[in-house]
């Protein structure tokens, strides 16, 4: 009733009106483009619309999507088949959004030609629109290759031919030039302020313009080792001869930042706790030297996510929910040992027979920091809180006694009560929510009280763009400028801040070197996926073959070591009063049953497929190559 008198009342008022008087009333409710454009809160309102749909392939928003490639297994029982298949579909991270990139077009040219207000501020958010589109483009050309370059807002004239409005994919090495002359641009407009972290920077571009130009670089050196990899027309691939001209690009962007001609960024280190210290660069926001571009939340904003309910020890958590990411021995037994040497973390003697250990902890004892930095391990804490990380007892003669579940309990041989058998956060072989694995993941996870709470969430930021990759990239680049010497500089810093104190000295940067530093400090942050791609080597690490223990353990450091399948590393306890080993640990590898299938990436993975819409829409696209 309530309804149908205030629809008589608005009936009669409008009867009340001439018909042109109601139909000549300007909207209430929609600004006009002029309006828009001459009111400097609305037009940063519509920048910061823009921000917001920018595209990252890992975020903490989708905590899968920083966990993929067997660096992890997934305890969620929803997504065990994908450890149970044989690859991705060729569509698999496509993207394609020429609506962003035309809004952002229409933002930059109105506000080009804006008169109304500030000029130095019309020429920082233009410069700032332009860094999303370069952003934006370097996310299309990594995944599709190169795509049609449209620079300017185009409308259809509804003429019935929209043919005018169809464009051809550009070289690949076309969008790259592309986003090294943006960002080469625009870095004299963007502020160099190092305190500038959730906008852009004259920082942020540099360091978008060395990863561009050293993406670029590898793919004209190391396609010439898939050359099926290509088109003939350019649009996958770069020729080698421009491998050089990249790197040089990609050194020189780096050693801005360095040299600090941008501003004053440095590694953090705050910390005497070097593991501590490493996990604490991505949940530090008060002066992080480190931090260059970063997607930012805030609690009680409205923006915040869920990466630590989804991820955080799950015993005694604030929901009692948690443990969907657990890193694989695959990736933790990358972590060096503090005389630069790689070996598997010590399950067993020559002999057969385990190794002992007093505490959980020893059998990681004189690693590379980040490891307990990246990496919930046995025996750590999280939030001031033991992890209850094991998988049962081993008695003398072998055999095992466990649970069925988390924190089970049981009787054990001359005992006549009942005790706990499993540890409260597993592993239990396909128990969800529990680290199958043995690992729980460290970096990201917010220490924060209620960050495992629901009705908070955390605000830990994602770091786009930091210091420690600007090093990598120089480190790299200046390997393959034949210059071992200032990359061993540049990477030496690095391991430096993880406790590597021996110096890497120029012989030893070697291609697997490079590979292996960013795979452990970029480690969770969208990386990875990628560097294997521009290597083009990503064929030859995930082969499809199954790969047994003995693989596993083998050719640590090799950039190239098959990792199909994600193993778990499990601590039991010894039961056997009387021996001098009762009460100590052993480990044991695993695999775990849900993990059937062995990962093969194809050819035609190397670039995402363009969709047949696309494809028919626009006759002047050519598909991707081996689709």
């Amino acid at each position: 009733m309530k309804y149908i008198c205030i629809l008589l009342v608005l009936s009669f008022s409008w009867a009340c009106k001439k018909d042109a008087d109601f139909l000549d009333r300007d909207p209430t409710q929609i600004l006009t483009e002029d309006q828009v454009f001459s009111d400097e809160k609305q037009v940063l309102s519509l920048l910061s619309d823009l921000y917001g749909r920018y595209v990252d392939f890992a975020t903490p928003e989708d905590w899968s999507t920083m966990s993929n490639f067997n660096e992890a297994f997934w305890s969620e029982a929803g997504r065990y088949d994908e450890f149970q298949n044989s690859g991705w579909k060729y569509d698999a991270w496509a993207i394609w959004d020429y609506e962003y990139i035309r809004e952002l077009n229409l933002f930059i040219e109105k506000v080009s030609a804006n008169d109304h207000l500030n000029a130095e501020l019309m020429n920082r958010m233009q410069a700032e629109a332009r860094f999303l589109r370069a952003s934006y483009y370097f996310e299309l050309v990594k995944r599709m290759g190169g795509v049609p370059l449209i620079l300017e807002s185009l409308t259809y004239d509804y003429s019935g031919d929209a043919t005018y409005l169809q464009y051809p994919r550009e070289k690949e090495s076309v969008i790259y030039d592309f986003i090294i002359s943006e960002t080469e641009e625009i870095k004299t407009v963007l502020p160099k302020d190092i305190n500038t972290k959730s906008r852009a920077s004259a920082a942020a571009a540099l360091a978008m313009q060395s990863r561009a130009a050293l993406y670029a670089g590898s793919i004209a050196k190391y396609g010439v080792n898939t050359t099926q990899v290509s088109l003939s027309g350019g649009e996958v691939g770069i020729n080698s001869t421009l491998a050089n001209g990249y790197y040089t690009t990609a050194l020189k962007a780096a050693q801005e930042i360095i040299n600090g001609s941008v501003g004053s960024y440095s590694l953090y280190i705050k910390k005497p706790d070097l593991s501590e210290n490493f996990a604490s660069i991505f949940y530090d926001k008060s002066s992080n030297p480190e931090s260059i571009f970063i997607e930012d939340y805030k609690l009680q904003s409205g923006k915040v996510h869920g990466f630590t309910i989804s991820n955080q020890p799950r015993f005694g958590a604030e929901e009692e929910e948690g443990g969907r990411i657990n890193p694989s021995l695959n990736f933790v037994q990358n972590f060096e040992k503090l005389d630069n040497t790689f070996a598997p973390l010590p399950t067993n003697m020559p002999s057969g027979d385990y190794y002992y250990y007093d505490s959980q902890l020893d059998i990681f004892a004189d690693r590379d920091a980040r490891l307990a930095g990246t990496v919930i391990i046995p025996g750590s804490s999280f939030k001031g809180r033991p992890v209850d990380i094991w998988a049962g007892y081993q008695l003398a003669n072998g055999s095992i006694v466990t649970g069925n579940k988390r924190g089970d309990m049981s009787t054990l041989p001359g005992k006549n009560v009942t005790e706990q058998v499993v540890g409260f956060d597993g592993p239990v072989d396909g128990e969800e929510f529990t680290a199958q694995t043995g690992f729980y993941i460290r970096k990201y996870l917010d220490p924060g009280t209620g960050s495992g709470q629901r009705g908070v969430q955390s605000e830990v930021p994602f770091l786009r763009y930091r210091y420690a990759e600007v090093l990598l990239n120089a480190a790299e680049a200046a390997f393959e400028l034949k210059d071992p010497t200032l990359a061993a500089t540049y990477m030496n810093e690095v391991r430096a801040r993880a406790g590597l104190i021996i110096p890497l000295t120029a012989a030893q940067i070697t291609f697997d070197r490079i590979a292996h530093e960013r795979r452990v400090e970029l480690a969770f942050e969208g990386h990875y996926y990628f560097d294997l791609k521009r290597w083009r080597i990503a064929h030859q690490v995930f082969n499809g073959t199954e790969i047994n223990k003995s693989q596993l353990l083998s050719n640590i450091g090799s950039a190239i070591k098959p990792s199909t399948q994600p193993y778990g590393l499990w601590p039991y306890k010894i039961y056997a009063p009387g021996s001098s080993n009762n009460g100590k640990w052993i480990y044991k590898v695993v695999l775990s049953s849900r993990v059937t299938g062995a990962d093969r990436f194809l050819m035609g993975n190397y670039y995402s497929e363009i969709s047949n819409t696309i494809l028919t829409n626009n006759p002047k696209i050519v598909r991707n190559p081996n689709q």
